[in-house]
């Protein structure tokens, strides 16, 4: 191949549940593909794909600088219950806090109430006799006799890892290194995850949580990891490869491998990323970031070009989309909602006679019907192509053929025979419930943060996105959507423009009125040094951004809320600051401050990232020249309930200024863009697509 010398290359490689999607970015230049992802061997679907798009660049592997990657792996290994087989060790008298929960009912009165399964089961939870206090104080010593008789049954009970969750380890996890070491000393082979490493934070039943799920998905991840770095190498790519992490940062493999609980979210995160930059490149403050795929949907708010970010997030909520349905997962997170329903999400007939879609995917392997790789089930992409917002013969830039009898049959096999339509009503029935289920989540998601989502301006990507995302808005009242140029490997774009970055986040209490400002110096010091040390690899000479942020409460409250911290050292007047921030920040979230009570300190966060490059800003652009269509076909539009004549356009021949109206569908290789009636494209100085209203 042509010019391998040192040029600017880094590659992004998002795995998804049905298609791997690489980009590579090339002195500016962005060269992209999809293939379908590989459940068997996830790498070899990388391996694929990067050969394949490295040969569309015209370089050599070697010329590859640096290989960034996000994976839904771990993700889907928790929902599916597809991980290690996995013991917990926790303290005598806890044994059960994974089932007890919260003991909140995330719906009040639903007698049937049904709560999301344990992810370890009572019989692989083992107890040990020890206790701390919350302040890290030892009241029971760690009582060896019991740890060697949980050693024992764990190396009987022939388990892959082993999670160790102490109550309050978040204060002192001495008694869990020590169990650590035990297992370690016994079988040196042994996965096993401390929780006052992975979440040294308060409260128990998400930082059990937490841990189990780290040990769950340990052993698959860090041996993907493993073969990956290897194959990669044997192909010729001997760049570093790091990761992008929950929170929308990157860090180093062996990292990612330790910790792979952090990986949950990497690889919606490097969509919201994506977004983020979209929004900053456009100046827009209020976005809502859509992202569907092929088993998934996620919505993210983007507030001032920057993702909303949690230190708590759920795992798949499996009632309504309401908190406390899900898997607890305490770690820090870019914040959104993530539902079953994505391009292969299965449709069918419950026992009301009513059509449901997902959260069962048919993912890559059989795929959807008109696939025709053995899927029979009929998923949201076969009503896609019945509707006519499919080409049959340019799927995925012609690499995949789809057959519209295939989808027709299964169609009207498993959802019309049942009631009693034909298969364009039942491919109609399967769109509208899918987009309403992803507009429920959108509301709930909004409402949740206090906000009104027809506030905000769409920014759609993912292979699936673009096609549902005109729908969306009518559904949602939003009169603004953005489609940004390789929309579908929106994610591993965003892996490229993400930040070297890392957060640590502690527990620790500290009340006001008695602050020690010499140990919070020394706990903010460590979390510092902490932090610094996952990302000094990727500062590149740079000075690292710190922020700082405590989580305060007035003392008895439950939950607490978010207060940037200055970088300057505490002293002796910084407990009366701290309270005026406190006060003015509980202000905005609740109407007034309270007088009179005590106020604390819980959690502790310091994030330590690469600054991220200056963006020119994109003015919009007048409306110019409608443009004339090429060609037309026949697109189902929900709003009336028929078939329209609908222009077909191809982005590539798309310039400034150009003008589509709806109904029309404005196809690329990666995804296409359905203009619904109700719509107009206008095409903007960077090659978004400013699609309003008429």
């Amino acid at each position: 191949m042509a010019n391998s010398g040192p040029r600017n290359c880094r590659v992004g490689v998002d795995i998804g549940g049905t298609f791997t999607d690489i980009a590579l970015e090339l002195d500016g230049a962005l060269h992209s593909t999809k293939v379908l992802t590989d459940y068997t061997a996830p790498e070899r679907a990388i391996l694929k794909g990067v050969k394949a798009v490295a040969e569309l660049a015209g370089i050599d592997m070697g010329a590859i600088q640096q290989l960034i990657h996000g994976t839904t792996l771990a993700t889907n290994a928790l929902i599916e219950r597809r991980g290690a087989r996995t013991a917990l060790v926790t303290t005598e008298g806890f044994r059960d806090v994974l089932e007890m929960r919260t003991e909140n009912r995330f719906e009040q009165y639903d007698l049937n109430i049904s709560l999301p399964p344990a992810l370890i089961e009572r019989a692989d939870r083992f107890v040990v006799r020890e206790r701390v206090d919350a302040s890290g104080n030892v009241l029971l010593a760690l009582d060896l006799a019991s740890v060697a008789v949980v050693v024992d049954a764990i190396e009987k009970g022939g388990y892959e890892s082993v999670a160790i969750g102490f109550i309050h380890a978040y204060a002192n996890g001495r008694h869990e290194a020590l169990v650590r070491d035990a297992l370690l000393a016994r079988m040196p082979g042994l996965s096993v995850s401390i929780s006052s490493e992975v979440s040294p934070q308060m409260r128990e039943f998400e930082r059990f949580n937490t841990v189990c799920a780290n040990a769950y998905v340990k052993p698959a991840i860090k041996s993907y990891l493993d073969r990956l770095v290897v194959s990669l190498k044997e192909i010729g790519v001997v760049c570093p490869v790091f990761m992008i992490h929950s929170g929308g940062g990157i860090v180093s493999v062996e990292s990612a491998s330790e910790f792979p609980v952090r990986l949950v979210e990497s690889g919606p995160a490097g969509g919201a990323i994506f977004a983020a930059d979209v929004a900053r490149h456009h100046g827009l403050d209020s976005v809502v970031s859509f992202d569907m795929g092929g088993t998934t949907a996620k919505i993210c708010l983007i507030e001032n070009h920057v993702p909303k970010t949690a230190k708590t997030f759920e795992v798949a909520r499996t009632y309504r989309f309401r908190k406390g349905s899900g898997m607890p997962i305490s770690i820090p997170v870019v914040e959104m909602v993530e539902i079953g329903a994505g391009g292969g999400s299965i449709a069918g007939v419950d026992s009301m006679r009513q059509i449901r879609v997902g959260p069962h995917s048919a993912a890559s392997e059989p795929g959807p019907a008109c696939y025709q790789r053995g899927g029979t089930k009929p998923t949201v992409t076969d009503a896609d192509l019945i509707l006519g917002k499919l080409d049959p013969d340019n799927f995925a830039g012609g690499a995949i053929k789809l057959s519209v009898d295939a989808s027709r049959r299964a169609m009207a096999d498993e959802i019309g025979s049942e009631i009693g339509l034909d298969d364009i009503a039942a491919a109609y029935g399967t769109c509208e419930l899918v987009d309403e289920n992803m507009a429920n989540a959108g509301r709930v998601h909004t409402v949740e943060n206090g906000k009104n989502i027809a506030d905000f301006t769409m920014i759609t990507f993912g292979g699936a996105g673009p096609l549902h995302a005109a729908r969306l808005c009518e559904k949602m009242g939003i009169s603004t959507f953005l489609v940004p140029p390789g929309a579908g490997v929106g994610s591993a774009i965003g892996f490229l423009k993400a930040p070297f970055g890392y957060e640590a986040v502690r527990s620790a209490v500290f009340n006001l009125s008695r602050f020690d400002a010499a140990i919070a110096n020394r706990l903010l010091e460590d979390m510092t040094k902490e932090a610094l040390g996952f990302v000094e690899g990727g500062l590149d000479g740079k000075q690292p951004v710190l922020e700082r942020t405590l989580f305060m409460r007035y003392a008895g409250q439950g939950w607490d809320i978010p207060v940037s911290l200055p970088l300057a050292r505490f002293d002796t007047g910084s407990a009366a600051r701290v309270t005026a921030m406190f006060e003015e920040a509980y202000g905005r979230f609740f109407g007034r401050a309270i007088e009179g009570l005590e106020i604390e300190i819980v959690s502790w966060s310091v994030k330590a990232s690469s600054p991220l490059p200056s963006v020119r800003r994109v003015d919009s652009i007048e409306a110019g020249s409608q443009v004339e269509a090429d060609s037309r076909r026949q697109l189902f539009d929900a709003a009336s309930g028929a078939f329209l004549d609908a222009g077909i356009h191809k982005r590539e021949d798309l310039s400034a200024g150009d003008v589509v109206r709806g109904p029309a569908v404005i196809v690329e290789s990666e995804t296409s863009t359905v203009i619904t009636a109700a719509f107009k494209a206008i095409v903007q100085r960077d090659d978004c697509l400013l699609v309003t209203r008429l």
